[in-house]
């Protein structure tokens, strides 16, 4: 027995951090060696240049030659954030990180501006025309500014590379009739949504979490596939900890790095401006929360 549906792009996804040297450039051999531990420990995908990577501070050139890297190194699919306020540096960003070797792209909603439904749609569509690998809606209002609505969704869903939504709402209820209609392939955008959004027929997580849990996390999934559903709320109890100590205080970025320093996976945890890199105060968060989660 199977509860899931194949999930194309993977089924735990760490949205990965970029690495960086002390002088704040971009450390692509440690992004290399962070992706195959990420592997190694249970991922079978993987996100580079998300807003976890840092995204709006990372220019377009580190953003290919990251791809380029982490493609390089391992077997997984690889996805790109390509997502702007922008439509035509969104579009450019599209074409080329796919022609550094994404498997697909990630597109977050316009943000900031907040434009109207027809906006939003038309943002898509210009990806879409311009896309040769699937696009993947990125759904996160609490950042964004703007709702999608069903009736957009349905519109998306007619394009011909627009293929999954990483779900980052909190709106399970939506998100039954929104998968249903349409038809797309559903990732959870929340850690603490994982086992819900399962139920409601997600196929996996694109998830801050993974970079110390992909193991646990591919075994919640694991029980909820086989039916096991007591293994999988078990799975997520425990793992509780962990997703309040990375996501509670909004930080994720930071406290993604936080969790790779304790863990001794990254040497160093620069950040740019305006996010500062981890201090002590966030290294013991993510040592309690990995400790409480059994990770330590």
């Amino acid at each position: 027995m199977h509860l899931l549906d194949p999930a194309p792009f993977g089924r735990v996804l760490p949205a990965m951090v970029t690495p960086m040297k002390r002088d704040g450039s971009v450390d692509y051999e440690a992004a290399q060696r962070l992706a195959r531990r990420l592997v190694a420990d249970g991922a079978d995908g993987l996100l580079v240049n998300g807003t976890t990577g840092e995204s709006p501070v990372t220019h377009m050139d580190e953003k290919v030659e990251l791809v380029r890297a982490v493609k390089e190194c391992v077997s997984v699919p690889v996805i790109s954030g390509a997502g702007s306020n922008d439509t035509i540096h969104t579009v450019r960003m599209a074409e080329q990180t796919q022609e550094a070797g994404a498997d697909a792209v990630l597109v977050v909603a316009p943000y900031y501006s907040r434009p109207s439904q027809e906006g939003i749609f038309r943002h898509y569509e210009a990806v879409d025309k311009s896309a040769d690998k699937p696009v993947i809606i990125y759904d996160v209002p609490s950042r964004t500014g703007v709702h999608i609505e069903l009736d957009t969704y349905r519109r998306l869903a007619q394009l011909g590379h627009v293929k999954a939504v990483k779900d980052a709402t909190g709106d399970i209820a939506g998100a039954v009739r929104k998968r249903i209609e349409t038809g797309l392939v559903w990732y959870s955008g929340d850690d603490g949504l994982f086992l819900p959004f399962l139920s409601i027929g997600a196929v996996g997580i694109i998830s801050v979490i993974a970079h110390v849990a992909a193991n646990p996390m591919k075994q919640l999934a694991d029980a909820f596939d086989r039916g096991d559903i007591h293994a999988a709320q078990r799975l997520a109890v425990r793992l509780a900890p962990l997703v309040e100590a990375l996501n509670g205080n909004g930080f994720q970025a930071v406290m993604a790095k936080a969790a790779l320093k304790v863990r001794g996976v990254l040497d160093t945890t620069t950040m740019r401006l305006p996010n500062v890199g981890p201090g002590p105060d966030e290294l013991d968060r993510a040592r309690n929360g990995m400790h409480a989660a059994g990770l330590m």
